[in-house]
């Protein structure tokens, strides 16, 4: 019976859900893990309830699996279980009660100032009109903590001279004001000359000529996909691994350069647009990360080492 459950659940993620195989095969593992503690439980799992579902899960931590991979197991259980409902196998779904282990937040990428020195060095290499493009996305991303979606839609008309700060629109549909370094506007207008330099169409479209960023996708602009891959080709040209360099990584960079140099948590949150604080607090772990690391580094007597003798007067 739950062989024949577990089938039919597989076949809908392939079906309805166009699963990939990784995908399917995954939740296929996770689940057999549970059907065999069941099995030595006497309990089919088709009516195990939310008390076994928790032992199973506290089997889990018992074992040393780390949060995420307990997370993971949970979420393929609800989806199962959910499936169960819904195709009516039973009346209930006995995850809805249960909690995820609490998984440590991810702390977010950055590169580091030299390097992304050395990205606008490698960018400048970059053939035609792709040069200066990457160049000018690098430095707003960079200069203004601008996310993906707001750097691509900006508009053409925001960087004015007598305009230090711009109104971007952020998640949610909410405004805020960035500002916009001299050098960053600088060279954003040079990308738009380059471009409007090769006679390519999509820099002399009326509507394209709205963006910052042109291009002869459908919104008129460049998408967020085609700013990531002119990044990968800017860290290549600059002997930096591209799966090191994305727009995130650079609003990350942003953030915790500031941070570093002494900025105080609330402006930070002003600038990157979140609506928490608490979402900006985690770059303040990036920093102890980054002393701690420097301490035991560079420290005589991190690690245990003993200090050199000092130097005779």
């Amino acid at each position: 019976m739950a062989a024949h459950l577990l089938d039919a659940f597989l076949e809908m993620l392939k079906a309805e859900r166009g699963a990939a195989r990784n995908t399917w095969t995954a939740y296929e593992t996770d689940l057999r893990d549970f059907f065999d503690f069941c099995g030595r439980e006497g309990t089919p799992p088709v009516a195990a309830g939310t008390p076994l579902l928790r032992a199973y899960l506290r089997r889990l931590t018992d074992l040393g699996l780390q949060p995420r991979t307990a997370a993971r197991r949970l979420s393929a259980l609800r989806q199962f279980y959910r499936f169960l409902a819904r195709e009516a196998v039973r009346p209930d779904d006995p995850t809805e009660l249960l909690e995820g282990p609490k998984t440590p937040a991810a702390l977010p990428r950055a590169i580091t100032e030299a390097e992304v020195e050395a990205l606008l060095a490698g960018a400048a290499t970059l053939p035609g009109h792709r040069g200066p493009q990457a160049a000018a996305a690098i430095e707003l991303l960079y200069c203004s903590g601008l996310r993906a979606s707001e750097l691509v839609a900006l508009p053409a008309a925001a960087l004015r001279p007598d305009a230090p700060l711009v109104a971007v629109r952020g998640k949610g549909g909410k405004d805020r004001l960035v500002p916009i370094s001299a050098r960053a506007r600088d060279a954003a207008l040079a990308a738009r000359e380059a471009l409007a330099a090769t006679g390519r169409k999509s820099a002399q479209d009326a509507r394209a000529l709205r963006w910052m960023f042109p291009a002869r996708a459908a919104a008129g602009h460049m998408t967020r996909q085609a700013l990531g891959l002119l990044l990968k080709d800017a860290a290549l040209a600059a002997g930096i691994a591209p799966d090191r360099v994305s727009p995130h990584v650079l609003r990350h960079s942003f953030a915790s350069h500031l941070l570093g140099r002494g900025a105080d948590l609330r402006s930070l949150q002003l600038l990157l647009g979140h609506a928490d604080i608490a979402t900006t607090q985690i770059y303040t772990k990036v920093l102890e990360e980054r002393l701690r690391a420097l301490v035991e580094a560079h420290h005589p007597l991190a690690g245990g080492r003993e200090a050199p003798p000092p130097a005779d007067a």
